[in-house]
């Protein structure tokens, strides 16, 4: 059941997440290809041993107190496109990296992808999208390492929704994807680069620099609340969804700091590392605002952001 990795101890993960804060990974490898991946992934599964994948990082907050169990950088990051719009890619690959790939296939579908700091992987575990698309729509089948065995499954293993899979649960099946096969359609050149560099500007305009994992909360599917709101922009109302951030920045909490941490002044669903803040701070921030939000909206927010390792002795 795979080969036996060259493993770390107690190696720290701030540097292998966009938020620059958390604790210490308890084992640590890097796997620089396919075969590396799947023989590392196998070798855990046949020991029992939790397996936590990371890309560049993004998306996830470790734990001050540490994540038990191996966690693997993901380097396996080979893309495949051909003629006929299949695209099969590992995932470790930049998820920006497999738009461009595509888009020089003349390719179509994967635009909102322009920006997105993450790869493939985390891509897929969080059903990433953008602008009313999302990774799920283009798979054909994915290959995971279960049970010490590499197979491909369809789609539906998955169990995707709106930024959600089977392995964003509580309590996941100790499995991993480590490629997918994609199919997509052929797309005019110029269409493709001219609403790649729009979704581009969008989030130029809109993201902030400072280190984040990203848009901290998953906008809201409401449209009783949606109708509500006087100030919501009218496609919004008219498709039921309240960004999280028009709910934050709504609920006055726009730049509100607590230690280290900021929500963002330019975006409210930015959570920023902006003082050397603790994955303590960060999530006690992220507490306060979904509780303000609630007492004002009656909804509760729920994280985009996944919380990785041991929070017994978190206490808001």
């Amino acid at each position: 059941m795979g080969e036996a990795p060259s493993l770390k101890a107690n190696v720290s993960l701030r540097p292998f997440t966009t938020l620059k804060a958390g604790g210490n990974a308890e084992h640590f490898t890097v796997a620089r290809s396919l075969k590396d991946l799947a023989s590392t992934c196998a070798w855990a599964q046949g020991r029992k041993m939790r397996t936590t994948l990371l890309g560049s990082g993004s998306n996830v907050l470790p734990s001050d107190d540490g994540v038990p169990g191996l966690i693997v950088v993901n380097q396996a990051s080979r893309i495949d496109v051909r003629s006929n719009g299949e695209v099969i890619a590992e995932t470790g690959c930049s998820f920006q990296e497999l738009f461009l790939k595509t888009a020089q296939a003349n390719l179509h579908g994967l635009e909102f992808a322009v920006g997105i700091p993450g790869t493939l992987g985390g891509a897929l575990v969080s059903n990433a999208g953008a602008y009313r698309s999302c990774v799920s729509e283009f798979l054909t089948r994915l290959e995971v390492v279960i049970e010490g065995r590499r197979e491909w499954v369809p789609p539906a293993w998955m169990e995707f929704s709106y930024r959600d899979s089977l392995l964003r649960r509580h309590d996941p099946p100790p499995a991993v994807v480590v490629r997918v096969e994609m199919r997509l359609p052929a797309g005019d050149p110029k269409q493709i680069y001219d609403e790649a560099r729009e979704y581009q500007r969008q989030r130029i305009s809109k993201q902030p620099p400072s280190p984040s994992a990203g848009s901290f909360f998953k906008n809201v599917n409401n449209r009783d609340l949606a109708e509500s709101l006087v100030t919501l922009p009218g496609p919004l109302k008219a498709a039921g969804i309240v960004p999280a951030g028009y709910l934050i920045e709504s609920a006055g909490l726009k730049g509100f700091r607590m230690g280290g941490a900021m929500l963002g002044q330019r975006h409210a669903n930015f959570i920023l590392n902006v003082g050397n803040a603790s994955a303590f701070e960060i999530c006690r921030l992220a507490k306060h605002a979904q509780l303000r939000v609630f007492n004002l909206f009656g909804v509760t927010l729920e994280e985009e952001v996944l919380y990785l390792g041991d929070w017994s002795r978190f206490v808001i």
